[in-house]
């Protein structure tokens, strides 16, 4: 899987505590004057949301200061747009269907896992097919332009070589100086940043982020067979989006894929257990719908869950879900309103089958097996410029072999089947199907004993159209008003999110300790008094969750 390592990223982080004391506090603490609690809201339960509230919990409890954190999500679940679903209804086939992977640079979804327990995995360790199919190919929709093998030996290696030159080493060495400057977001003098803009600025990103893939690879000197073969197929699968669309820095992002790995059981994972870490009071199937300013410089924010509204009073809010899909009237409008921005139309298709794809769809010889991981690019001369409708001649992004089932449904029971997910830009239909495989599919679809026998058809908007900018959404949209997803255009992964989410965290708090006579001061971790313990909190539980597991989104059959 050497080369689809190089095709994907994404990411997360998580933790928070309430705080007590006990009234054996120092001298200095007793002399503080009363003050109350700070009550937070954070609105969106995905990377962004469950990281904010993980690390305002942290760094609330190292300075000492007394925070009630309240989630509110409008789905059922936890994890925005990184979920899974049950292939056949069956809870020990859990399969992603949105953000798939996270890899070695992305720090705090890698220091998440470990800290929480959680079960890493190769992201392809349960689905190699391992009977000589090759790992990788990519379609130019006429033709494999390239297929490559994990037992590729020093041959094919050469052949690569002597297809595209220097390309590929060039591309890694640019691909690491553009990360190696995104990290230092991470640490301090920029870290925190107030400004995004100024931030990409001073870490020396604006370079990449002003121009396009295109223009970026080849004002580096990377040659355009490779580009458009390898690279751009590379941003068409992570991003849906070609090279002369998508700005340079995402495009070196999907290069930086060493180590891709997963949760076992789902990446969701991660930010349920950084929400519960939090001890945030969760409330799913809750729609905020409106966000009042009062002449104190606090919020009311008003809600709905079901049939019940509610409204509720907070000294900070949170929006951790990009503002155009929040339908959230803030009154009066802040000082910084987020743009309104083109985002992507994604169509995932997740299905299962007992047959292999078949090789007469992508003009392979009967014997050919085609390749476990199909990723697509334009053919030659084929231009479709900056349009956002670019996927061309191929039809489709993606078609990749992503697991492994007993299908409990069939006849005869439990039969061996492969499950597939395809990201396109139009609805996939039974035609497309029937094309794919080599069978025929009915228009209904699934067939329990059929060629397809499970299905499950979802339309996401998970990133923007990454288009070139040098200027990012503000951090901060007014008083006390904060906002995580302006990073989307930036970068857009589930790293980022938590990265921002964390930022803004270490903003309310620097805040609070330098002006907020408000805020509760409580003994600092590690000062003299009683040593400072979690508060206990009462079982919680809501709907869509139980024991930690996500409620699966239920696919219609």
């Amino acid at each position: 899987m050497h080369l689809l390592k190089t095709l994907a990223l994404t990411a997360l982080p998580f933790l928070s505590v309430a705080l007590r004391s006990s009234g054996n506090a120092p001298a200095e603490d007793l002399l503080a004057p009363t003050m109350s609690t700070m009550n937070v809201a954070i609105i969106g339960a995905g990377a962004g949301g469950a990281s904010t509230a993980y690390h305002l919990a942290q760094l609330a409890k190292e300075e000492g200061i007394s925070i009630n954190i309240t989630v509110f999500e409008r789905e059922s679940y936890i994890g925005g747009r990184s979920t899974t679903v049950n292939a056949w209804d069956d809870p020990y086939v859990p399969i992603e269907l949105g953000a798939s992977i996270f890899v070695e640079v992305n720090h705090i979804l890698n220091n998440a896992s470990k800290e929480f327990g959680l079960e890493i995995k190769d992201h392809d360790e349960d689905t190699m097919l391992n009977d000589s199919t090759p790992d990788l190919g990519v379609w130019d929709g006429q033709r494999f332009v390239v297929i490559t093998a994990e037992e590729d030996g020093w041959w094919e290696k050469a052949k690569l070589l002597w297809r595209y030159g220097l390309a590929p080493i060039k591309t890694n060495r640019l691909m690491k100086s553009t990360v190696g400057k995104f990290l230092k977001m991470y640490d301090e003098p920029i870290f925190p940043w107030k400004s995004l803009s100024d931030a990409a600025e001073e870490v020396g990103l604006r370079e990449a982020t002003g121009v396009t893939g295109e223009q970026f690879l080849r004002a580096n000197g990377i040659g355009e067979a490779f580009s458009n073969e390898i690279i751009q197929a590379s941003t068409r699968v992570n991003y849906a989006q070609n090279l002369p669309l998508i700005h340079g820095l995402e495009t070196m992002v999907c290069m930086a894929a060493e180590g891709a790995m997963a949760i076992k059981g789902g990446n969701w994972r991660i930010f349920s257990a950084m929400l519960k870490r939090s001890g945030a009071d969760i409330r799913l199937n809750t729609t905020v719908n409106e966000i009042s300013k009062q002449g104190d410089g606090t919020y009311i924010l008003t809600a709905d869950a079901g049939v019940k509204s509610s409204a509720q009073s907070f000294d900070s809010i949170i929006l951790a879900a990009p503002y155009q899909f929040s339908a959230i009237d803030i009154n009066p409008s802040p000082r910084s309103t987020p743009d309104e921005i083109p985002y992507v139309e994604l169509h995932v298709t997740l299905f299962a089958s007992p047959h292999r794809l078949d090789p007469a769809a992508f003009n392979l010889k009967p014997d050919d097996k085609v390749p476990q991981f199909v990723i697509t690019t334009l053919p030659p001369g084929e231009q479709h410029g900056s349009d956002p409708d670019g996927v061309g001649s191929p039809g489709f992004f993606s078609i990749s072999v992503v697991g492994r089932g007993l299908n409990p449904n069939s006849s005869p029971t439990n039969r061996p089947e492969y499950i597939y997910k395809i990201f396109s830009a139009k609805p996939v239909d039974s035609r497309f199907l029937t094309r794919v495989l080599g069978h025929k599919v009915p228009d209904d679809e699934v067939d329990p004993s059929g060629a397809v026998t499970w299905i499950i058809h979802k339309i996401w908007h998970p990133y923007p159209y990454e288009y070139p900018r040098v200027t990012f959404e503000d951090t901060k949209l007014d008083d006390n008003l904060w906002y995580t997803s302006g990073i989307e255009s930036f970068i857009s992964t589930m790293e980022t999110s938590a990265l921002s989410g964390k930022n803004v965290a270490k903003l309310i708090i620097d805040e609070w300790i330098k002006g907020n006579s408000k805020t509760a001061r409580l003994p600092k971790t590690g000062e003299a008094g009683e040593k400072m313990g979690v508060q206990e909190q009462p079982e919680w539980e809501f709907a869509g969750l139980k024991d930690e597991e996500q409620k699966p989104i239920k696919a219609k059959l």
